[in-house]
C-alpha cells in the first residue's frame, strides 16, 4: 500500500546516502568515516588540526537541520474581518484569518521558523529568488535561543538542546553577555535555519541578513561555511540612524548596521544597478537628445597599459592635421579606445567630436550618452549599487507605523524603502520572497508596494513565531495578543492603503495572504505504529486521523507531503454526494469522506489527475482499497494514488 509519510525528509540520511554512492568504502552502518573520506579526496591526514569555525553545541545544531519532524501546517481560511481590538486612533483591527484566500498567492505562516522551514523544504526546494531576515541581534536581552547550562560539559550540552519546554512551549531565555556561552546559543539557533534557507534558494537567488556588530563576525563565518566563501556577495553597511548615532560602543558613536548578502551560486546571480547619481555631467545636447539623451565627452585616447598596435592610427582633424593617440615621447605608447572601423562608425553616427582643448591642442572625444551605449543601443543607464546605504533610517519606519495607526506597538521595524531597495536589486517579477523572522511584516509591505509601482507579481511568504505581547506593553494595551496579530494587521492596512493610492492601476494587485499555523501532525500515533502491528489490528483501532482535523487540514498536509506549493487555487464540489477537492486544476484531487462510492472514484479517475488521495477509513476492507487502485490503473494509469 502506497502511504504518505507526513514527516519531513531525513536530510542527514539522504546526504549520507549520496556520500555512500560516491565513496562506498567510507560509510559503515550508516556512519561516515570522515578521515577516510578526506584521504579519498586526496588530502593527507596527519593531524586533527584544522582551520575551522566552531562553538559549543555546533554538532547538535548541524544535526538539527536534518532531523525529521512530524508536524503540519493547518490553514486558517476565515476571511471575515472580525474586530478584536482598537488601535491608538480608535480604529478596530482584525487578526483572525486570511485575506482573499481564494485568489492570493501570498502566505503568512505562524510558528517556529525552524519547523516551518523543514515543512517547506520539498514544496519550495530551489524556488525562492530572495530571502530577507532580520534575526534577533543577541544584545543581551531576551532572545530565542537554545537551552544551555554553564555546568554542562560539551557532550551533555549537545544532548540537552531543546527548542520546547516540558509543556511544549518555545523556550525564551535571557542570553546575557555574562553567559560564557553567549555566542554559542545564538549560533546554535541560527545555523540550522540558514542550512534550510539555502535549500529553498533558487540557483540564482540570494539571502540578505540584517545584523549588528555583535554577531556579524560569527554570522559571516556561518554563512561562509553553509553557502561557501566563493558565494559571498557583499557586506552592506546601512546607516540606520539619524542624528548623532547611538552609544552602543563605549568609544564610538554607532549609527550603522550590517546587511550580509550571500548567494546560492554567485555565477548565476545578477544584481540590478541603480540610477546614475551624477546625471549633472550629462549636460551637452545635440540632435539625438530625444532618443539618446544628453551626453558628456570622454577622451578617445587612453594610457599605455592596454596598448595595441591596431588601436594606434592617425585621425584627421577639421583643419587637416593628423593627431595620434598621445605623445609617444620617452618610449611611452598610447592608443585609441576604439578601433579604426568603430571610429569611422562613430563619425558617421554622431558619436565622435573633435575639438581643441583649453591648451589649443586638437583632441578626439567620444560622446557618452545617458540613454545610449557606445554600440548605438538604447539603454537605461545604471551604475553598480554602493556598499553603503545611507538613504533610509529607522526613524522613517517608526513614522510609517505611526501613520498607519500602529505607532509604539512594534519596535525596531525596518523601513519599507530599505526593503524595496534590496528587492529591486534582484531581477525578479513573479518569484517568491521569504522572510522567516517576519516581525511587523515590513517585507510583505515592501513587496506589495513595489508590485504596485512596477506591475510585478512577486509573492511573499512571511513566517513568524507567535510571541506573546508582554503584559503592559503598548501592543498588549491595544489588544494584540501576539506579534503575528500585528504583522497580519499591518499587511491588511498597507494593502488597502496601496490600492487606494494607486487607483485603477492596482485593482488586480495581490494584497491578500493565506494564513497557516504550525501544529502537530494530523495523524494519530497509530499511523506510525511499529512494524509488528498487523493490518487487522490497526483497522480495529481508532481512526488514524485526529478527530479535530478538517478536510482542509488534511489537504494541506498532503500538499506538504507531496511537495506542492501552498498558494495555488483549489475548489471543492459534490460528486455523487461526496465532497471532492481539486487543487490547481488537477495537480491533486482528494476526497476525505468517511465513505466514498465507486461511482465517485471512477469520476475522479476519469479526470486523470496527477495525484489522488483518499481517507483510509473510506474503505471497509482491503479488497475495496485494492479495487480503487485497479480503477485508476484502468482509467488513469499515470495517476499517483495514496490513502491516508
Amino acid at each position: 500500500m502506497n502511504k504518505p509519510k507526513f514527516e519531513t525528509p531525513n536530510l542527514t540520511a539522504e546526504n549520507v546516502a549520496k556520500i555512500a554512492e560516491l565513496f562506498p568504502g567510507v560509510v559503515t552502518e550508516g556512519k561516515v568515516n570522515i578521515d577516510l573520506l578526506r584521504s579519498m579526496l586526496g588530502e593527507e591526514v596527519f593531524t586533527d588540526e584544522a582551520y575551522e569555525f566552531t562553538w559549543v553545541g555546533k554538532r547538535a545544531a548541524i544535526a538539527e537541520a536534518g532531523r525529521p519532524i512530524r508536524k503540519t501546517l493547518r490553514p486558517v481560511v476565515e476571511d471575515e474581518i472580525t474586530p478584536t481590538g482598537v488601535d491608538s486612533t480608535g480604529k478596530p483591527y482584525c487578526s483572525s484569518g486570511s485575506k482573499d484566500w481564494d485568489t492570493t498567492e501570498n502566505l503568512y505562516i505562524e510558528g517556529d521558523n525552524l519547523d516551518v522551514l523543514k515543512l517547506l523544504q520539498e514544496s519550495y526546494l530551489g524556488r525562492v529568488k530572495m530571502i530577507y531576515i532580520d534575526p534577533p541581534y543577541n544584545t543581551g536581552i531576551d532572545s530565542f535561543v537554545y537551552n544551555d547550562d554553564n555546568g554542562m560539559d560539551l557532550e551533555e550540552y549537545d544532548d540537552s538542546i531543546e527548542v520546547y519546554d516540558d509543556e511544549g512551549n518555545i523556550n525564551f531565555r535571557a542570553n546575557l553577555k555574562s553567559n560564557p556561552r553567549f555566542h554559542s546559543g545564538w549560533c546554535s539557533m541560527m545555523y540550522p535555519r540558514l542550512v534550510l534557507a539555502r535549500n529553498v534558494l533558487a540557483d540564482n537567488g540570494v539571502i540578505f541578513i540584517s545584523i549588528n556588530d555583535g554577531e556579524v563576525a560569527q554570522l559571516r563565518k556561518m554563512c561562509e561555511e553553509i553557502f561557501g566563501e566563493s558565494n559571498f556577495v557583499a557586506d552592506l553597511i546601512w546607516a540606520n540612524k539619524e542624528g548623532g548615532g547611538s552609544s552602543d560602543s563605549k568609544l564610538f558613536r554607532i549609527k550603522h548596521e550590517h546587511i550580509l548578502c550571500f548567494s546560492k551560486n554567485i555565477i548565476n546571480v545578477e544584481i540590478n544597478g541603480v540610477p546614475v547619481n551624477n546625471e549633472d555631467r550629462y549636460k551637452s545636447q545635440d540632435e539625438y537628445v530625444k532618443t539618446r539623451g544628453k551626453y558628456y565627452l570622454q577622451k578617445l585616447g587612453m594610457g599605455t597599459i592596454q596598448y595595441s598596435a591596431s588601436l594606434d592610427y592617425p585621425i584627421t582633424t577639421p583643419d587637416g592635421t593628423n593627431v595620434m593617440p598621445a605623445d609617444n615621447n620617452n618610449g611611452r605608447k598610447a592608443c585609441w579606445r576604439w578601433s579604426k572601423q568603430k571610429y569611422e562608425w562613430g563619425v558617421a553616427n554622431g558619436f565622435i567630436e573633435i575639438k581643441k582643448d583649453s591648451s589649443g591642442v586638437w583632441t578626439v572625444y567620444s560622446k557618452q550618452y545617458l540613454n545610449c551605449d557606445n554600440e548605438g543601443n538604447l539603454i537605461n543607464r545604471t551604475q553598480r549599487p554602493m556598499g553603503i546605504i545611507d538613504e533610509f533610517s529607522s526613524t522613517q519606519a517608526s513614522k510609517m507605523l505611526e501613520n498607519m495607526g500602529l505607532g509604539s506597538i512594534f519596535s525596531y521595524s525596518k523601513p519599507v524603502d530599505l526593503m524595496k531597495y534590496l528587492i529591486s536589486r534582484m531581477d525578479m517579477s513573479d518569484e517568491y520572497i521569504i522572510d522567516f523572522f517576519s516581525g511587523s511584516a515590513t517585507t510583505a509591505h515592501a513587496v506589495m508596494q513595489l508590485n504596485a509601482e512596477d506591475g510585478g507579481k512577486r509573492k511573499f511568504i512571511m513566517v513568524q513565531l507567535p510571541e506573546v505581547c508582554a503584559e503592559g506593553t503598548e501592543a498588549a494595551k491595544a489588544g494584540y495578543k501576539n506579534i503575528c496579530e500585528i504583522g497580519k494587521e499591518r499587511i491588511r492596512r498597507a494593502g488597502d492603503k496601496i490600492k487606494a493610492e494607486a487607483g485603477l492601476t492596482a485593482q488586480n494587485l495581490d494584497t491578500g495572504f493565506r494564513v497557516l499555523k504550525l501544529d502537530d501532525t494530523n495523524m494519530n500515533d497509530v499511523y506510525y505504529a511499529a512494524g509488528d502491528y498487523t493490518q487487522d489490528i490497526i483497522m480495529q483501532m481508532e481512526s488514524n486521523i485526529k478527530p479535530d482535523r478538517t478536510d482542509m487540514d488534511l489537504l494541506y498536509g498532503c500538499l506538504l507531503d507531496w511537495g506542492l506549493p501552498l498558494s495555488m487555487p483549489h475548489s471543492h464540489e459534490k460528486i455523487d454526494g461526496f465532497t471532492v477537492h481539486t487543487y490547481n486544476d488537477g495537480d491533486l484531487i482528494a476526497c476525505f469522506e468517511e465513505r466514498i462510492s465507486e461511482k465517485a472514484i471512477r469520476e475522479i479517475a476519469s479526470r486523470k489527475p496527477l495525484r489522488a488521495v483518499f481517507r483510509d477509513s473510506s474503505f471497509s476492507s482491503s479488497p475495496e482499497k485494492i479495487n480503487v487502485f485497479e480503477i485508476f490503473k484502468l482509467l488513469a494509469p499515470n495517476t499517483n494514488v495514496r490513502v491516508i
